[in-house]
């Protein structure tokens, strides 16, 4: 699969991504490790961008890309995403957009490599608590 980074967001993302890190693009609507929001409003339509130590082994399609970022994605978040992927600043935000037009005007960009993972409890909680402010 492949991934357009267009230049202003290259510019942006290298002052924000250190050199040789790894990178998965994934959904942030609780269905994942890595996002406590929840609820049928966020299914597929928040997205972020996750800076790891080292590869996770739920995301193992690469995303290829002209900036010459180590990013992957999971199956199950590649079902979303379609012909002309790409990612660029739009009203001074990072943007996911494709052929079907845009996935997320505000994809977000979060630094995992200091993070320790919540239980799936944990997460839970969270998301009830969260429930009914995001939706």
């Amino acid at each position: 699969m492949k991934i357009n980074i267009k230049e202003e967001a290259q510019t942006y993302l290298a002052t924000k991504i250190p050199a040789g890190s790894k990178i998965i693009l994934t959904t942030d609507d609780g269905s994942n490790k890595y996002s406590s929001l929840g609820g049928s409003c966020a299914i597929g339509d928040k997205f972020q961008l996750v800076v790891l130590k080292e590869d996770d082994p739920n995301y193992t399609i690469p995303l290829e890309n002209e900036a010459g970022y180590d990013m992957n994605t999971s199956e199950n978040d590649a079902d979303l995403m379609t012909a002309g992927l790409n990612i660029s600043m739009w009203h001074n935000a990072l943007a996911l957009k494709d052929n079907s037009g845009i996935l997320d005007g505000t994809l977000s960009l979060v630094d995992w490599r200091n993070v320790k993972p919540e239980t799936a409890a944990q997460r839970r909680e969270k998301m009830l608590a969260l429930g009914d402010k995001i939706c």
